[in-house]
């Protein structure tokens, strides 16, 4: 899914925005606890999972933006991601797009945050 979400090539934070984008795009089987929890126990999963993990920090660490400001943006979709799993449904839609249209506004520059 990612990488249908990808802007042009040589444009800073492409891969950041589009891991953005589909951490706010609805996957109802994904998204559901009891699916995730049982998937988790499989140890090819895992291995998978790792793999994709370690792809998906190459690209964001290569990906034109400071390296505090891209390692801020990962930990809040880690925390999107959690918070999806664990309170399914508590924040409300508009929540939801304020929160990644701030994640997107912090890829527009590449600087350090602070």
């Amino acid at each position: 899914m990612v990488e249908s979400l990808l802007e042009p090539e040589d444009t800073p934070g492409r891969w950041t925005r589009a891991h953005i984008r589909a951490t706010f795009t609805p996957d109802e089987l994904w998204s559901h606890p009891s699916v995730v929890t049982a998937l988790l126990g499989v140890p090819e999963l895992q291995q998978r999972l790792d793999v994709a993990a370690a792809r998906w920090r190459r690209q964001t660490d290569s990906d034109g933006l400071h390296p505090q400001r891209a390692d801020l943006i990962s930990r809040a979709l880690d925390g999107v991601t959690l918070a999806d799993l664990l309170w399914r449904g508590q924040e409300s839609p508009q929540g939801r797009a304020q929160t990644r249209d701030l994640l997107l506004k912090l890829t527009e520059q590449t600087g350090p945050l602070v």
